[in-house]
Parts: structure tokens; sequence; C-alpha cells
């Protein structure tokens, strides 16, 4: 009787270690990018600060951004960067990308801002992201649309 019960509690133990070993999921989502802040730089560039986004279950390495700015119907120019920056899972993280608007938008843009008003943008094109632990990077597809609002206090920079 007693070696029964020994074989039973190895036998329970063993299988409570193989269920533990195979640790959480790894859930890879799609990344996602949106405009925190933009600054008009006294040269009439934009300085972005650009908020990255990852949704996966595990570190991501961010590799290269290729996006199209579109402000208030306006084609502003590529916003483009290669960051080479790590994000922990379901995390976020500022980079700082410089651009030279279009002249439309460049105009349009120090309307709005002379006027106090906020205005919409859109983001359109790709990141590069690969989980932190692995070589090759996989283009994603990003598509946004939102707005931003004058900061107060703070000229020629938008929120």
């Amino acid at each position: 009787m007693g070696r029964r019960i020994t074989v039973l509690v190895l036998s329970l133990v063993v299988a409570l270690a193989a269920a533990c070993s195979s640790g959480p999921a790894r859930r890879v989502s799609e990344p996602a990018a949106s405009i925190q802040e933009l600054a008009v730089q006294a040269d009439g560039s934009w300085s972005i600060s650009l908020r990255l986004q990852n949704y996966s279950s595990v570190p991501m390495r961010f590799d290269a951004i290729d996006l199209q700015v579109t402000v208030g119907g306006q084609a502003a120019g590529t916003l483009a960067d290669a960051p080479a920056l790590e994000i922990g899972p379901e995390s976020a993280d500022v980079v700082a990308v410089r651009m030279q608007p279009a002249s439309g938008a460049r105009m349009l843009l120090a309307d709005t801002l002379a006027a106090g008003r906020g205005v919409d943008y859109a983001l359109d094109g790709t990141i590069s992201a690969a989980p932190a632990d692995r070589g090759n990077a996989r283009s994603y597809p990003v598509k946004r649309k939102s707005a931003l609002s004058p900061a107060p206090g703070l000229a020629g920079v938008l929120r």
C-alpha cells in the first residue's frame, strides 16, 4: 500500500511539473502607431513624437517605420525612421521623428495653429517589427485616423 501511494504522489508531481513547463502562450499581435505630439520647428519642419504600441504578449523589436502622414485632408509627407527600439509586452514607447512637410500641409497647419483649432490626421503605411528573441522582422500594416488639439501654453504644439 505504501508503495502505491508513493507511486501515485510521484506521478502527480511529474504531471504538475509537465503542465507548468509550457509557460504562457506567445501571442504576436499587430502593433499600432499614433501621433502623441506634433511640434512645428522654426525652420518649418515638424518634430513628431510617435507613440508605438506593442499589443503582443512578448517583447517586440521595432526596426522600421514608413508612414504616410495626412493632416486636415492634405498629404504632408512620409514619416520614416529606423528606431531599433525594443518595447515590452503590452506596452508602448515614444520615438521622436522629424519630417519636412509638404507646403500645402505646412500652410494648413499654420492656419490651424493661428486660429487655435485642432486638426484631423491620418497615418497609413507599415511598421516592421519582430519578437525581440527572433531575428526576422515582419511588416505590419498601419491605418490610423485621429485628431490633434493645440497644447495650451505651448506655441506651435499640437497633442
